[in-house]
């Protein structure tokens, strides 16, 4: 009848097996999957960079463009890079961070606090679940 013997559960006792068209079984198979994965969502990751002496003006275009990839689904990643005596007042980095998300507080939740890593500065951003 050209149909193929499969064991469906072979740790299982007695193993269980079943007579079917194989081909048929593994296209099937691999179709549920393909859709499977057209439905799934992969979120990315965005690296918004800031600097220490950001003026109003950019700062507020790089909270426009986190805002514009936390309502996409994106998680945000925010940096500064912290060049020569820069490095002596990680507390400025700290502040401009604070402002940054308390700008975004609507839209998203601190993954992870701010925390310096070498010379960079680093804060992630997940958008909040929506109710």
């Amino acid at each position: 009848m050209n149909l193929d013997l499969v064991k469906i559960a072979p740790k299982a006792v007695p193993p269980v097996c079943k007579i079917i068209d194989y081909g048929k079984y593994r296209f099937e198979q691999a179709k549920r999957e393909k859709e499977a994965k057209k439905n799934q969502h992969i979120v990315g990751i965005k690296e918004i960079r800031l600097s220490l002496n950001i003026d109003t003006h950019d700062f507020d275009t790089k909270a426009a463009h986190a805002r514009r990839f936390l309502q996409e689904g994106n998680k945000v990643k925010v940096s500064i890079r912290f060049r020569g005596r820069e490095m002596g007042h990680p507390e400025q980095g700290h502040e401009i961070m604070k402002r940054f998300a308390e700008s975004l507080s609507e839209l998203a939740n601190v993954e992870k606090p701010s925390k310096m890593e070498g010379r960079n500065m680093l804060m992630f951003l997940a958008s909040k679940p929506v109710k």
